[in-house]
Formats: structure tokens, C-alpha cells, sequence
């Protein structure tokens, strides 16, 4: 075609330089000298989430700064304020982001693909990346209450009939309570939000619709109010309702101002409807508190996606939300571990997992609610070991139309880590569930075992591993990094399992060869690496020395477990980690994170603990002190604002980390046949007559409860009981940390040890 000899480059650069613009290619061209050469400069998904990302930035940077006496959302009131610590000067900032308070949480209903997000001061978005609602309040005598602005608020989260989120803000003599849910009504999921206010003697709990969320403007061009007075029309589609009929509403566009200017305002008038060009549209809505009341209360109920679910029926029309989560949540395994957090944080973190799994798994409810089979390895994992196998099926079996003719796993175009993700989920679920594979399956694993042995035959610079690629995108520019070809030769590993349980005994053994001979090439390049720098800990490719990007490689050991726990080649790395990337007790990540990150300090702990080495506690309580108040972790924490600085802002990838951190702490299966128990329970949780427990956890030998019991103060008892599928496992492993292990056969069922 004629596009592929027409000169674009040439011309690219003369129009360029003629208008006085640096050369572009030129800039490329330098650009990619960083990296190693790869078919793929970047994902091109990624490209363009960037670009949405910054394009809201850009309009952030026009909108925000030259009208500051507006009520802004909680991060841009406080990166904004030069007073304030988060402030970031923007001389030089393009787009203006929210780069110190990327925290919210979702709730919602099992199934439902529509999620609330709402942010540390209660701003409620109803539908994804929409415009926000929230309460303020103002009393007669002129207080006013307006969420971002508080300095303080509390949070909690309620799964006690489904979920729910409550803010209380108390500011000004006036005091605000807000709680946020979806529900079902006649099968149908609706946004509640529910606001309380105490103004001390007289005045209005209000509610007001903002174009914007925790990202930035979301714009609205258009409100007007129902005939009944009951609510808002927004943008002609999308409806507002009131419980009651306010005193007044306010509507106003941006030539205005924002509608909060119009606050004891006697010229103020209402109107029915509001078309703004700019896309600037606010509204409040006045319900008035009498001096008798004290408090008022407005209930306000948006419908979520209401003809998609009519059509749909997804849900029966007498189905309760607390309905839909007691099904979603029958077979998880009991926790009994009230140490610190930690049992609050692995119920909400298996929430946070049932949440985002409709049908395929996400990585967050907002910035990161896409696929990646990267997140879903990790989920499907967390959500088997958690004993919801059934939902972790559901998404297995959605792997298969992203898989290509050539059996390459795509979700993200360059990264080679899929194949071997996907691999291993499967695996996951067949050991796990003693799961006989279909065709379809062994089709597909066929495929993806066989591009695997193909693509690592492709690289010229390092034979015998994958391709440079973009892989995990935090470890830095494309190179040909360990963690893609530890994932990949899992994958083999995984694939050969399958397709021995599935009675393809050739291909299995085809692929186990080459397993043997991927994982013997790495190692190669590895010893190359420690002749010149004399040191076993492995760094992130063979192209680079010693860095956080480090981290990528313990994959081998967490959570492949291709290594032994005693490999000194992982602990090195790990404890190269440790010393050198640790920020108050957590894995800081210098590259693109540039915070702390929850799910990777998880890691390193999982390593340190696998290892019996006691450090793994100190990582483990730093992440659970980070958690946000309803449980949460962002991608990656503010190292001194220990708020959010990336990615989304309730991580399902550090969910998943907190599920497998609690369950290997009581039980642990590795690849090598062994059953560990308690290699996580120090003597520190073991006070008075405490019980600690876990289960029924599946294991390749079935489900079984792990219990640990104080009988005196000398002595405690570790007892294993449960369902097999066949035969009870050989010899289980005692490792409680600071104690001699302990070998008993499997049958014994338990053990008693002195303290």
C-alpha cells in the first residue's frame, strides 16, 4: 500500500523544524536508545489510557487554577493549596493530575458492572468516570460545611447487609454523615446516597451535583429539574432522585460561577433547566432543618445502567443486596486472626476481589477497570486460596477469546508475560480443584505453551529468553526482564501439568523439556551476572545492575515457587531489597511508582516468610498500617503523605497480596509436594487463650482448617483437619518463625509444641 512507502518521517520532521518544533524523530529516536530494541515500543492500551489520562489533566490545568473560589474535590483543594502539604507548584506542569490523594473505594453488588466510587470526603461518582454528588451544609447564622474543604473526616466500611460506605465530617459547629451503597430495587441496581446533617439551630443540608470526580472535570452541559420537583434530569438522560421535594433549587453554568457562589445570596433565583456550553453545569438542591429537627436527613437514588439490567435480568426482582453478596461469599474460608487489622483486612480485601470480578477481573474500580491477565493471575489465585472457586472459573473462562491464533494471550500488545499468567491461573484451578481440563481448555494451553517455545527462539541478544518487551510496566523501558521469562517458564511448567492431567502425554512431555531448558538459560545469564559483580542477588535483566526493579525477579520464588525457599540467589535479592528500598518498614519503588507499593512489598515478605526469616512481620504490619481507613491500599502511597500517588485508588492486585499473605501465613503449598503450616503465626499472636484459625483452605489434597491453640502458657497446638480428595498429604511441616520445623506425617492431624 502506498502508506508504507510514503515518506512520513521526512515530511514529519520538515514541518516540524519549519514551524520551529524540535525534531520529533530525532526525540524518538533518542528516546528508544534507553531501551532495549522491541517489535513493540509500548503497549498501544496503555498509550492510550496515558492519553485519556492527561487529556483531563490538560483540562484540569484550564479550568482549576483560574477559578480556585470554586468548591474543588479533596485532592485539588489540598494539591492546590500552598499552605497545605500536598501542594505541587505547576509552573512547568502541562496537565494538572491528582498525583497526592488517589484514594477512593467502590461499593456495589456482586455481578454488577457498574460500581460508586467515592473519594476520602465522601464525593460519590455513581457511574464510571461521570460527574460527582455530595451534601453540604449550611446553617442560618452562616456556617458553612462544604466536604473537601474539612480538615478531617472518618471513614468506614459495613458489610453487615452488603456493602456501604459512612463519611462523617464534623466542621464548623456543624457536623455531616453521608453513607453510600448500591442497592436492588425490582431486580434493578440503584446509587444511594444518604446524608444526615446536624446544623446546631437552623438551616439546609443540600444536596449538589458536580462536574467533576477524584480525576477531574467530568463535564456536564445540561440540567434540568423534574416536573415534580423530586430530582434532576443530567445531560437528558441520566435522572437524580430525591426522597423529598427541597425548599430550592439552584442551577447555574460557568459564566456564572460555580453554584456555591450563590450561598446567602438575596438575588439569587431559581430555574428549571441550565445549558452550559463549557460543560460546567453545577446545582444545589436546599431541604431545610427547622430549629425543632435539629438534624435533616435527604436520600437521593440514582439508577445504575437501568435498561442494560431491565434487559439483562441479572437479578431477580425481589433480590436484596445482601442476598447477592451472601451467595457471592458462600465457601470462603473463615479467618479467626485478631491481630491487629488483620482479619478486618482480609474480609474486606475478599470484598474487594468478589467486587471486581462481574465476569472478568479488574484491577481497580476506576483508573484500572480494564483486564490485564497480569492482575487476573493474581486475583484468580487469591479468589482459589479463598475458596471462591466458582468465581474464579467464571474468569479463567474468559481467557479464551483473548487468545489469538499464533496462542498468544493478549490483553496488552509486547507484553510476554500473559502466556505464562494465564498458564498458571489454569494450573491454579485444576491442582486446586482436582479439576479434569476439556478440550477447549487443552486446546488453548496447546497453543499458549507452543508460542511460548516459539517466541523465546526469537531474541538475537539473550537466545534462549523471550524478547525485549514492556512487561511488568513499573520495572522500567523495554528489556528482556527476568520476571517475563520466570512467568513464562511457570507457564511451561503449569501447561505440561495440564496436559498430563488431560491425557496429551506428548505435548506435555514436549513442553516440560523445554521448561527444563528455559529455566537452564536463565540461570545462565544469571551466573554471567554474578561473575562480573560478584554478587547472587539478581537484578531486573541481564542488561542492568542492581535496583528496585529487582523486585520483578523474586517471581521465582513468589509466587512460581521455581526456587527452593532457601535459594541464596532470592534471598539475596530479597534481602538486597530490604536494606536498600525500604521506606518505614515498606518496598519504596523508585521507577514510575515512585511511592510506596503494597502489593510489592507483599512480595518481598512473601520470600522473607517462605525463608523463615522473622523480617517478613516488620513488611507486614507496615502495609497493614497503610491500609486507608476503609481498608483499601492505592497503587502506590505518598511516601509522606502515606495517601495515594498512583494508579487506582483501591488496588485489587494489593487485595489479592493480603489474601495470600494470611493464608500462607497458616498454610502454604509449594511446587515441590510440601505443606507448611503457620510459617506466619509468630508468638506474639499467641496471648492467654487465643485461638487462631483458618479455613477450609483448598490445597491439591483437598480442603483443610488450620487451627492454632494456647493451652497454657508453655504450650500451644497446632491441629489440621478437613476433607481429602484421595489421600492426606505425606508429611506436613511445622514452621511457626524462631521455632525448630517440625516434620509429622499427614495423618496425624496434630501437634503439640513448646513455647
Amino acid at each position: 500500500m502506498w502508506i508504507k512507502w510514503f515518506p512520513w518521517k521526512f515530511v514529519l520532521k520538515r514541518v516540524a523544524l519549519a514551524q520551529g518544533f524540535v525534531d520529533p524523530i530525532h526525540v524518538l529516536s533518542r528516546f528508544n536508545k534507553f531501551a532495549q530494541p522491541s517489535e513493540v515500543l509500548a503497549p498501544v492500551e496503555l498509550l492510550r489510557a496515558g492519553a485519556v489520562l492527561h487529556s483531563r489533566g490538560l483540562i484540569n490545568s484550564q479550568v482549576i487554577q483560574h477559578n480556585l473560589d470554586w468548591v474543588w474535590p479533596f485532592w485539588a483543594e489540598k494539591q492546590f493549596d500552598p499552605k497545605d502539604h500536598s501542594f505541587i507548584p505547576r509552573a512547568f506542569s502541562i496537565t494538572h493530575i491528582n498525583l497526592t490523594h488517589r484514594n477512593w473505594t467502590a461499593v456495589g453488588i456482586p455481578g454488577c458492572n457498574e460500581l460508586a466510587v467515592v473519594d476520602p470526603r465522601g464525593l460519590v461518582m455513581p457511574y464510571f468516570d461521570s460527574w460527582s454528588l455530595e451534601f453540604w451544609l449550611t446553617s442560618d447564622d452562616g456556617a458553612t460545611l462544604f466536604p473537601s474543604r474539612a480538615p478531617q473526616a472518618k471513614q468506614s466500611i459495613s458489610s453487615a447487609a452488603g456493602l456501604s460506605l459512612e463519611t462523617e465530617i464534623e466542621h464548623n459547629q456543624l457536623k455531616l454523615t453521608t453513607k453510600t451503597s448500591v442497592e436492588l430495587k425490582n431486580g434493578l441496581p440503584f446509587c444511594k446516597i444518604e446524608g444526615e446533617g446536624g446544623v446546631g439551630n437552623s438551616g439546609y443540608i443540600i444536596a449538589a451535583l458536580r462536574p467533576y470526580n477524584p480525576e477531574g472535570i467530568s463535564f456536564i452541559h445540561s440540567v434540568e429539574s423534574m416536573h415534580s420537583g423530586l430530582g434532576w434530569i443530567v445531560d437528558e438522560k441520566d435522572r437524580v432522585w430525591f426522597n423529598r421535594k427541597p425548599q430550592q433549587i439552584y442551577l447555574s453554568n460557568y459564566g456564572k460561577g460555580d453554584v456555591s457562589h450563590l450561598f446567602g445570596s438575596k438575588s439569587a433565583q431559581e430555574e428549571k433547566s441550565v445549558i452550559c456550553d463549557v460543560g460546567m453545569v453545577t446545582a444545589m438542591a436546599l431541604f431545610r432543618i427547622d430549629a425543632s429537627q435539629k438534624k435533616g436527613t435527604v436520600k437521593i437514588e440514582i439508577p445504575l445502567g437501568e435498561k442494560e439490567y431491565r434487559k439483562k435480568k441479572l437479578f431477580g426482582a425481589n433480590a436484596t443486596q445482601e442476598q447477592i453478596w451472601k451467595e457471592s461469599l458462600k465457601g470462603q474460608c473463615q479467618l479467626e486472626f485478631k491481630v491487629s487489622s488483620y482479619e478486618h483486612l482480609f474480609k474486606t480485601a475478599v470484598s474487594t476481589l468478589v467486587l471486581h470480578t462481574p465476569l472478568d477481573s479488574y484491577a481497580g474500580p476506576y483508573t484500572y477497570k480494564r483486564f490485564w491477565f497480569r492482575d487476573a493471575a493474581f486475583i484468580v489465585n487469591a479468589l482459589l486460596c479463598a475458596g471462591l472457586k466458582t468465581r474464579a472459573k467464571q474468569i479463567i473462562e474468559r481467557f479464551f477469546h483473548r487468545q489469538n491464533s499464533s496462542g498468544y494471550f493478549l490483553s496488552q500488545e509486547g507484553e510476554w508475560d500473559s502466556n505464562g499468567q494465564a498458564l498458571w491461573a489454569m494450573e491454579r484451578y485444576c491442582s486446586l480443584g482436582d479439576y479434569t481440563p476439556p478440550e477447549h481448555w487443552l486446546n488453548a494451553v496447546e497453543k499458549g505453551c507452543f508460542w511460548i517455545m516459539h517466541k523465546r527462539k526469537q531474541s538475537s541478544s539473550f537466545p534462549g529468553l523471550l524478547p525485549a518487551g514492556f512487561s511488568a510496566e513499573h520495572l522500567g523501558p523495554n528489556d528482556h526482564y527476568y520476571w517475563d521469562n520466570f512467568w513464562c517458564v511457570a507457564g511451561l511448567r503449569a501447561g505440561a501439568e495440564i496436559l498430563k492431567r488431560g491425557g496429551r502425554n506428548d505435548s506435555a512431555e514436549k513442553v516440560s523439556k523445554d521448561c527444563i531448558e528455559f529455566l537452564k538459560d536463565i540461570e545462565r545469564y544469571m551466573a554471567e551476572f554474578r561473575e562480573n559483580v560478584q554478587s547472587d542477588a539478581m537484578p531486573a535483566s541481564p542488561n542492568r545492575r542492581l535496583d528496585s526493579g529487582a523486585v520483578g525477579s523474586l517471581a521465582v520464588g513468589y509466587p512460581l515457587m521455581l526456587w527452593q525457599p532457601d535459594d541464596r540467589r532470592l534471598l539475596q535479592t530479597a534481602n538486597y531489597l530490604f536494606d536498600n528500598c525500604l521506606l518505614d518498614g515498606a518496598f519504596y519503588h523508585d521507577i514510575s511508582h515512585s511511592g510506596i507499593n503494597p502489593y510489592l512489598s507483599l512480595h518481598i515478605a512473601q520470600v522473607l516468610m517462605r525463608a523463615g526469616d522473622q523480617k517478613f512481620r516488620f513488611i507486614m504490619d507496615s502495609i497493614a498500617n497503610l491500609a486507608s481507613s476503609t481498608g483499601q491500599w492505592p497503587e502506590a502511597i505518598h511516601p509522606l503523605l502515606k495517601t495515594g500517588c498512583m494508579g487506582d485508588g483501591q488496588h485489587v492486585w494489593a487485595a489479592a497480596e493480603w489474601v495470600m499473605m494470611v493464608r500462607n501465613s497458616f498454610i502454604c503449598e509449594d511446587n515441590y509436594g510440601k505443606i507448611v503450616l503457620c510459617q506466619g503465626i509468630i508468638d506474639e499472636y499467641l496471648t492467654d487463650s487465643k485461638t487462631l484459625s483458618f479455613g477450609p483452605a483448598p490445597t491439591t489434597h483437598g480442603a483443610f482448617t488450620v487451627e492454632v491453640n494456647v493451652l497454657s502458657e508453655s504450650q500451644i497446638e497446632v491441629k489440621w483437619f478437613g476433607q481429602y480428595n484421595s489421600t492426606p498429604p505425606e508429611v506436613i511441616e511445622i514452621a511457626m518463625p524462631g521455632k525448630e520445623r517440625i516434620r509429622v506425617d499427614g495423618n496425624k492431624g496434630s501437634v503439640k509444641i513448646e513455647r
